[in-house]
């Protein structure tokens, strides 16, 4: 087999950008790139002056008159160029443009230069070969190997052009290796658009509206360039092809950026660095790349990061997120993602946020599997331990901590804000009930901070939940709840089976727990159909850890009055208007955007029926979602009062008001002290301490306990919402 290399004649070099049969009648080839380019810029043509000011410089071109300028072009600042093709140069002052420890002379030196555009003040510096690209205002490119735009660029969309075959299309398979779930990416696509398209596989009628939205969203005709927003430097990168590149972007030593979507302006700076190859993809605002990355098929929601030699394939990575030295692929991760360390690995995942993967786990491995087709799904605040190896099938509730282990069998863990742990010595999987609660509150209520100061995004067409007790984690503990008291109550009929008359094992560990009996603690109690394999599953901490679900539901109720009657200052008659409807048990985490399942359901309904007819149309379904969340969140809220604690809905509010928020800020204060107290033991513990000789030493590199800021904000916090109940209260008096 030999390489197919085609002779032309020297004069077709820089033209016929796009073939004949693809040129609308009574157009030519340049009219999509004239209305490309918005610079406002008038050229003309060159004078005599300005031609042989050009060939005295070493500049040579196919035809001078194919050479177009404004009016304050300087021929001076061109030296040594070859240019080919219709070329349009902007004013060009003789001044230097200066970014970080780089300065460089305005104007075009040492390139070759096919049918391009350039805005006013750039600087082209040995570009080596560059063809079919508008360049904006003040933009810097040096020591550039190659910058080309071919005649069917994409960009990272997951389009088909005029003329192409159906088998060029990009696709990403997320979730699943075998293609199952995939999905087309797309410019502004988010990862709630992608949850959806990659879940309902079972509606062909939706599959096929995105891929319709998807189409619409993108022309199909031929002939596009490439694009270098104002102010974009790019030096010593090697090869660029068939890329968008926003606003303010910086892109240094990187090997290969093909195919992508570059956003970058006013929401968010993107950069770009050494090493990295990044193909078929869409990087965000505000995104960072550097240091060796390898991203292949991919979208990346704004601000997140890729660093130190991750390797992101076929995988979309959600807002707010970072993946370093690590390999993660077929997968979809919501915002709020942290993964660090070489050899840790994800596959085939739904991550849906929050989420922190440590170094040595290996989530979701085929190999011990007969086919490439198993999955993985953790919700909000999956954090495993060190080490951790866990196969597919595996499914984990919100906000679920694994201690460092093997887990060899496929899992289906119902109860949230849990400590999995495998006990070797036993042969047994354990669950600590609560345990973020009982142990953890310091990493549990930072984590909620952490994720919503790290939020960047200036536009937000996804409301994200950051709360730990949110309508998700809320209605999974109210599932919790009813399989901890069957477990109990199965416990204690195996143990006790001719004490009790009442044979319903629901009821039965129900009153056990209400009355805190202490017999609870004597039982084995287990669950079934949570691990595929025939050892045990046992419960731990069952009694605090239901008294303390308990306590966290009614203080999520709880807050959402306060929030409702104090911080937004609604008046209490309004809750007489309330008329409370739904199962609380249905809400999904659409992309990082908490939606009832019946949103949900009536999204999908309006996009097969035509009521919704593009993706814009999709994400103004979001932000209608986000604006009625609030008032979902309180009737959840008062749902929760009514059944669970007995409150008179909706004759409490003159009786009761007051002592629940006298509770709002007893519970408000345990909060406050158990995030001291699980914090405080780092400072306590003996093992600790020994690595320093004094307290002086241990304060300079821990930090001083008494001013730990996070803390000291918690209290803050704890006041502040104690002024606005007397406050209140004062109000309600008057």
């Amino acid at each position: 087999m030999k390489n197919n290399i085609i002779k032309k004649p020297i004069n077709q070099l820089g033209y016929n950008f796009i073939d004949a049969p693809y040129i609308p009648d009574g157009k030519d080839e340049y009219y999509l790139r004239n209305t490309q380019n918005r610079s406002g810029i008038e050229y003309r043509q060159l004078t005599a002056f300005e031609i042989e000011a050009l060939v005295r410089n070493r500049n040579t071109s196919d035809n001078w008159n194919k050479i177009l300028v404004s009016d304050l072009f300087n021929p001076e600042l061109v030296k040594n160029c070859k240019f080919f093709g219709l070329v349009r140069i902007g004013q060009l002052e003789n001044v230097c443009l200066d970014f970080s420890d780089l300065s460089m002379p305005v104007g075009l030196y040492n390139s070759t230069i096919i049918s391009c555009d350039f805005g006013d003040n750039v600087v082209v510096n040995d570009v080596h070969y560059m063809s079919h690209v508008i360049v904006g205002d003040e933009v810097i490119l040096s020591n550039i190997n190659e910058l080309v735009t071919s005649n069917h660029s994409k960009f990272g969309n997951g389009i088909v052009k005029d003329g192409e075959d159906e088998s060029v299309r990009i696709w990403l398979e997320i979730c699943n290796e075998n293609g199952g779930r995939k999905v087309l990416p797309f410019n502004s696509m988010l990862s709630g658009d992608a949850w959806l398209w990659s879940k309902y596989r079972d509606h062909a009628e939706l599959l096929e509206k995105f891929k319709i939205f998807t189409e619409k969203e993108f022309k199909t005709k031929n002939g596009y360039y490439g694009k270098i927003g104002d102010r974009t430097v790019i030096k010593n990168t090697a090869i660029i092809k068939d890329v968008w590149i926003g606003s303010d972007a910086y892109i240094k030593g990187a090997s290969k950026i093909k195919n992508v979507t570059i956003n970058s302006g006013e929401e968010g700076i993107s950069q770009i660095g050494e090493g990295c190859e990044i193909v078929n993809g869409i990087i965000g605002f505000g995104c960072r790349i550097f240091y060796g990355v390898k991203a292949i098929r991919f979208v990346m929601g704004n601000h997140s990061q890729l660093k130190y030699g991750a390797r992101l394939i076929n995988s979309y990575l959600g807002s707010n997120s970072t993946i370093s030295c690590c390999e993660v692929l077929n997968s979809l991760i919501f915002p709020g993602h942290e993964q660090h360390h070489n050899n840790s690995f994800l596959c085939a995942a739904l991550v849906m946020g929050q989420s922190n993967i440590p170094a040595g786990a290996t989530i979701g491995s085929n190999h011990n599997s007969r086919s490439a087709d198993g999955e993985f799904i953790a919700k909000r605040g999956f954090w495993p331990a060190l080490c951790s190896n866990i196969k597919h099938n595996s499914k984990f509730p919100t906000f679920t901590m694994l201690a460092r282990g093997n887990y060899a069998y496929d899992l289906d863990i119902k109860i949230p804000f849990s400590l999995v742990s495998v006990n070797e010595s036993e042969n047994r999987l354990d669950i600590m009930v609560g345990y973020w609660f009982l142990y953890n509150m310091y990493a549990l209520t930072r984590n909620a901070w952490k994720a919503g100061d790290r939020d960047a995004r200036i536009q937000k067409p996804l409301l994200l939940e950051f709360d730990y007790l949110a309508p998700d984690s809320v209605n999974e503990i109210i599932v919790a709840l009813g399989i901890i008291e069957n477990a109990v109550g199965e416990a204690y009929l195996l143990k006790y089976p001719n004490e009790s008359k009442e044979n319903n094992s629901s009821k039965i560990g129900k009153q056990l727990l209400s009355e805190g009996n202490s017999v609870i603690d004597e039982l084995e109690i287990c669950l079934k159909n949570v691990e595929h394999s025939n050892r045990k599953v046992l419960l731990t901490k069952v009694r605090k850890g239901y008294d303390v679900f308990r306590e966290m539901l009614y203080y999520y109720s709880l807050n959402e009055l306060y929030r409702y009657f104090v911080i937004e200052n609604h008046s209490l008659d309004t809750i007489y208007q309330w008329e409370i409807v739904g199962n609380m048990h249905d809400w999904l985490n659409v992309g990082g955007q908490l939606m009832t399942q019946n949103s949900v359901s009536e999204l999908i309904g309006k996009i097969e029926n035509e009521k919704i007819q593009s993706w814009d149309d999709v994400h103004h379904f979001y932000q209608k979602q986000a604006a009625i969340y609030p008032k979902q969140k309180l009737s959840l809220a008062l749902v929760i009062l009514k059944d669970y604690f007995s409150s008179d809905y909706p004759n409490w509010i003159e009786k009761d008001l007051s002592r629940f928020f006298e509770d709002f800020i007893a519970i408000e204060s345990k909060i406050n002290q158990a995030v001291i107290q699980s914090r405080q033991k780092d400072y306590e513990l003996s093992f600790r301490k020994m690595m320093y000789d004094n307290q002086q030493e241990m304060d300079e590199v821990l930090g001083a306990f008494d001013k730990n800021a996070f803390i000291l904000q918690k209290k803050d916090e704890l006041e502040v919402i104690k002024q606005k109940l007397v406050k209140f209260h004062q109000n309600s008096e008057c």
